[in-house]
């Protein structure tokens, strides 16, 4: 397992912030392998070295992700010096290690993606990536294709241009529902940027964030994933380039043919020779098989007389029968000879031989 600091080891693992445990070494409370650790920048291997807060043993959390649709009132952080609710009222105890991906404002509801996976955070919200927000926001006023088109086009703030997309979901006496779609994770960037358009926001709800949705998840309610759905999703976050799938995800896996000479259970479909090996054969290697055929090879197996759909010079039934009998053992009576006497259309009467 790779290295990584103390402290943030032992923030992932649940015991307290990364700052706290700062702390914590400063004051020589945290062990590794029974020594004393107060270096902020020491490294370790989970999977090797034995660490003790307060001597007691710590041990990494499994990893997981949480959606929690956030109730208005909220504070989007783990401690909050006003005493202000916050994310960490809705975790238990088992789930001490997870932190919120990203920010919703204290009035703003919605999606909260909460995990202590800090790799696949880290990749959620670093803007390079770009994973895509979408919000459902209603704000004031009647909202036309002009003002979407200046939104999509981009609006300047103080602290840069944005960009983003928006769509009328529909619209109230004197307010407008939008859907907005941005790649931004700037600090209460849709206010801003309806503000600076002259819309204020009324109501803002988040309802995608990245391959996250809100879904049918109520106001106040969490929902964990499982195991199968934290390895898809994380694997989709960690292989995607621009916040979307890969093109290794999207391309479609490549058809490789087997060799159908090679397997008994493959039949040929080209057109050939009329044996029973299949078509798409050649009329010589069926008959050296004895699979019979017109071709030469059945018409030799029939003049050395081999049973098979090979044809000889004669039909059997115009064949002398004592002779047959001599070479090949077959027609040793006259009942079998009677048995194989032509029809009258020349060929053997197959009719049912009644007591």
């Amino acid at each position: 397992m790779a290295q990584v600091r103390l402290q943030k080891f032992l923030a992932e693992c649940g015991v307290g912030s990364r700052r706290k445990m700062e702390q914590f070494m400063r004051e020589g409370r945290v062990q590794v392998n029974g020594l004393v650790v107060t270096e902020l920048g020491r490294k370790i291997d989970p999977a090797v070295d034995k660490v003790e807060v307060n001597r007691r043993p710590v041990q990494a959390a499994p990893k997981g992700v949480m959606l929690l649709n956030k109730p208005r009132g909220v504070v989007s952080t783990l401690s909050d010096p006003e005493g202000r609710r916050t994310v960490s009222d809705f975790l238990t105890k088992h789930y001490a290690s997870y932190f919120p991906v990203g920010r919703l404002d204290w009035d703003s509801t919605g999606l909260m993606i909460l995990t202590n996976d800090g790799e696949m955070a880290e990749r959620l919200m670093h803007p390079r990536f770009g994973f895509e927000r979408v919000y459902e926001a209603r704000v004031e006023g009647s909202v036309s294709e002009v003002i979407l088109d200046k939104l999509r086009a981009g609006v300047r703030l103080s602290d840069g241009v944005v960009n983003a997309d928006g769509e009328i979901i529909r619209s109230e006496a004197n307010s407008t529902w939008v859907m907005v779609s941005i790649k931004e994770g700037r600090n209460r960037v849709v206010r801003r940027v309806f503000e600076k358009l002259g819309h204020p926001v009324m109501k803002l709800k988040r309802t995608v964030y990245g391959p996250f949705k809100l879904g049918r998840l109520q106001v106040g309610q969490v929902r964990v994933l499982t195991l199968k759905e934290y390895y898809q999703v994380r694997r989709k976050v960690m292989l995607s380039e621009s916040g979307d799938a890969s093109s290794e995800e999207r391309a479609p896996r490549k058809f490789e043919p087997r060799d159908d000479t090679q397997s008994k259970n493959v039949r040929a479909t080209g057109r050939g020779s009329r044996g029973r090996a299949g078509k798409g054969f050649d009329d010589k290697d069926l008959g050296e098989k004895g699979r019979g055929g017109k071709g030469q090879g059945g018409k030799d197996r029939g003049e050395k007389g081999f049973r098979g759909k090979g044809r000889g010079d004669k039909p059997r039934w115009e064949r002398d029968s004592r002779k047959d009998s001599r070479d090949t053992g077959r027609f040793k009576s006259s009942r079998s000879e009677e048995r194989r006497r032509p029809s009258k259309k020349g060929r053997p009467d197959r009719r049912r031989r009644r007591d």
